[in-house]
């Protein structure tokens, strides 16, 4: 007897699905994280050193993407300047997350008094605009990077919280919760057991999310001078230090602004296109 094909076998099987786009999305992603890691031992030249005569001095072999407004190298300021953009920027948005998520499970899971205190005191947070709380927190404290990162966590952690919360409330409603309430399992379990493996996709989707809005707030910042201060700086810092070469369209002011819009459209996509589980349906 004749044994069937696999194909022809019934059952379930589960994979995913690659999509171009997403795939292309996440090399430019890791590409960055990788010169992020790397960029003390791969810069051809130093952040401070100045290789130029000129000023805005145009792409050659020697200098690929041009020198800056004091000559010094725009391809090793930007390579440098992803190690700050992506380090402030990762440290922030998991600290924000972290926090939102856990406070938003805890409040949907215990209720009563704390969720209804907690939640307004984060919309209130969450009502102030966060350029303007940004600009007014790191002018008053400093523009260190600790400060920044713990500016740039705060003004995202409501928005987390919201979310978190809104996804938790949906699932504490659920069989599955209410018979672990009934066994007697206590808050920490219900959190990390149920809760938290249920709404852990759509969290994910919004730490990419919010991983772009904490870089887009960042070079706001740093364009306004209260970013990482010189001779360091984040992409940012150096489209503001280099406007000047805008009018002549200075490699120097053009590429840090093409590094941003790479990172940040390279995230969404990613985002946008996750690989989908399928299902294959059995052949009969």
């Amino acid at each position: 007897m004749t044994k069937p094909a696999s194909s022809d076998r019934p059952g379930i099987r589960f994979g995913y699905r690659a999509n171009l786009v997403g795939l292309s999305a996440l090399c430019i992603i890791l590409l960055w994280v990788v010169v992020a890691l790397f960029a003390p031992r791969i810069i051809p030249h130093s952040v401070g050193e100045i290789v130029d005569a000129d000023f805005f001095g145009p792409m050659s072999r020697d200098l690929w993407l041009g020198s800056d407004y004091l000559g010094r190298d725009t391809f090793s300021r930007i390579l440098m300047g992803a190690r700050y953009t992506l380090g402030i920027s990762l440290a922030a948005v998991c600290i924000a997350c972290f926090s939102g998520v856990a406070l938003g499970m805890t409040a949907a899971v215990a209720g009563g008094w704390y969720d209804t205190v907690l939640s307004r005191l984060l919309d209130a947070l969450n009502s102030i605009p966060s350029k303007l709380f940004g600009l007014v927190v790191v002018a008053a404290v400093g523009s260190s990077i600790p400060a920044l990162i713990a500016t740039l966590s705060v003004i995202y952690t409501p928005g987390a919280y919201r979310f978190a919360r809104a996804l938790a409330v949906n699932v504490n409603t659920m069989d599955f919760v209410l018979v672990a309430r009934i066994r007697g399992e206590g808050l920490p379990y219900l959190i990390g057991s149920e809760i938290l493996p249920n709404i852990l996709g759509p969290v994910l989707a919004d730490f990419g999310l919010r991983f772009v809005f904490v870089v887009l707030l960042l070079s706001g910042l740093s364009f306004l001078g209260l970013g990482v201060q010189p001779p360091y700086a984040d992409w940012g810092a150096l489209v503001r230090e280099n406007i000047g070469g805008l009018p002549y369209g200075a490699p120097a002011v053009i590429f840090p602004s093409l590094a941003i819009a790479s990172l940040t459209i390279s995230v969404n996509l990613l985002i946008d296109n996750l690989p989908s589980r399928v299902r294959d349906r059995s052949v009969e």
